[in-house]
């Protein structure tokens, strides 16, 4: 009998297919070819990264969010992507010594842990559970006060995602979102959002609908009650061209307050190496000037996305929510024009009393199917058997094809099957 091919359903990242190559060759012929654009570019550049990409950013964000006031480049720092700006955060504007806490939404981006790690915020992080609505703004505010009773050090860092969120899928509220920075200002608490999945939305009810993006975290922090209170704001925007361009683009960028931002251009790395990235910036910043992203994320990433999630859909409801498997709320649209939907992922609740880690293995060792477990998704520190994580999948779905991906389902069904007859006898 021929081995199964394998299928993968935790690859985190685009599809070799979905990436603007040809595009991005043309612009790094185009950027090279140009003095005016390769000297500067292949120079150290400034400390807070390519200004002409700054400056297309800027009005790039400014026309995608609405944002009441346009956007000023000084409110960027070009980066080498979210992870790589995270660490630069860190390293600027925290001292393990002062800072003594740092909270995340939880389920959380898995490989962020060892970022704050190495920051040496170890056994210093806790988890903040998230409901339909976000993170759970009450939930953090007493946990903060607590902290503040116990501890008189700064507490530092919420780690949150406004849309579509990695692992869970979950989308923020509006409500939410200007409760956690009011709670951010009340304790004097720096957000580092990710906002890299912003711009994979889309509504699977209507092909033809384009849903108006959710106000994010830095932008409420902007105009909220009149504004900052000092500054330097309270909320961060952490940006990537990893999920658009590809993984090995390695630009992104922060958005901040100008004093912010800033700051973290002064990061010894820069200081020493030059502006992150500086060539690949001036290839990005020529899909802009070309238009080229925006018309590759309009008619390749998102009708693929779209398609690639409506199969994903498909297939739990039809394999798996027979067995009892339960998605995510955020993983359904209710109505034409009205939700929003997107991202890379769909977290899943398996039946009882199945435990993610066996069915992973089994998946892995019986199907040739990797899958997302729950565990890997906990905050380090706050480990509990009773928690629904350990009960739950992240399943991505822009790695495979659509009929992989139905595929993948149909042998995550398989496995399922098995072990609830086991648990059964």
């Amino acid at each position: 009998m021929m081995p199964l091919e394998p299928i993968d359903l935790f690859q985190g990242r685009p599809a070799p297919d979905l990436l603007p190559t040809e595009h991005l060759k043309n612009a790094a012929v185009k950027a090279l070819s140009d003095k005016t654009v390769s000297d500067p570019g292949l120079g150290y550049g400034p400390d807070e990264g390519y200004f002409p990409l700054r400056q297309n950013i800027a009005s790039w964000l400014s026309n995608f969010y609405r944002t009441q006031q346009p956007i000023d480049a000084e409110r960027f720092c070009i980066t080498g992507g979210a992870s790589q700006n995270l660490t630069s955060i860190l390293t600027v504007f925290t001292d393990p010594l002062q800072t003594r806490m740092v909270w995340l939404v939880e389920p959380t981006y898995h490989l962020v842990f060892r970022t704050f790690e190495d920051a040496g915020f170890h056994d210093q992080m806790r988890g903040i559970p998230e409901d339909e609505e976000g993170m759970d703004a009450n939930a953090l505010e007493r946990a903060l006060e607590l902290f503040q009773e116990e501890d008189n050090s700064t507490p530092d860092a919420d780690k949150v995602r406004d849309s579509f969120s990695n692992p869970s899928g979950t989308t923020m509220t509006t409500s939410r979102r200007e409760s956690l920075v009011r709670i951010a200002r009340k304790f004097d608490a720096l957000i580092v959002c990710d906002d890299v999945y912003d711009f994979l939305g889309w509504d699977l009810q209507d092909v033809k609908s384009i849903p108006s993006p959710f106000q994010r975290l830095v932008d409420i922090d902007r105009t909220l009650d009149g504004g900052p209170s000092d500054c330097f704001g309270n909320v961060v925007s952490n940006g990537t061209f990893s999920k658009l361009i590809g993984p090995g683009c390695r630009v992104g960028w922060a958005e901040g307050t100008a004093k912010f931002a800033y700051g973290l251009s002064q990061a010894g790395q820069n200081i020493s190496g030059g502006a992150p990235c500086q060539l690949m910036s001036t290839f990005v910043n020529e899909l802009f000037e070309s238009k080229m992203i925006e018309q590759h994320i309009a008619t390749v990433l998102i009708p693929q996305g779209r398609r690639r999630h409506l199969a994903i859909l498909s297939a739990i409801r039809e394999y798996l929510s027979p067995l009892g498997a339960v998605m995510s709320s955020d993983s359904i649209s209710s109505a034409p024009g009205t939700a929003l939907s997107g991202g890379y992922c769909v977290w899943l609740k398996l039946p009882a009393p199945l435990m993610a880690a066996e069915v992973c293995r089994r998946a892995s060792e019986t199907q040739n199917l990797t899958l997302g477990c729950g565990d890997v998704f906990e905050v380090p520190g706050s480990r509990s058997p009773e928690k629904e994580l350990h009960r739950s999948l992240r399943l991505c779905f822009m790695w495979e094809d659509e009929k992989r991906i139905v595929e993948g389902i149909q042998r995550l069904a398989h496995v399922i099957k098995e072990l609830l007859h086991t648990a059964r006898n």
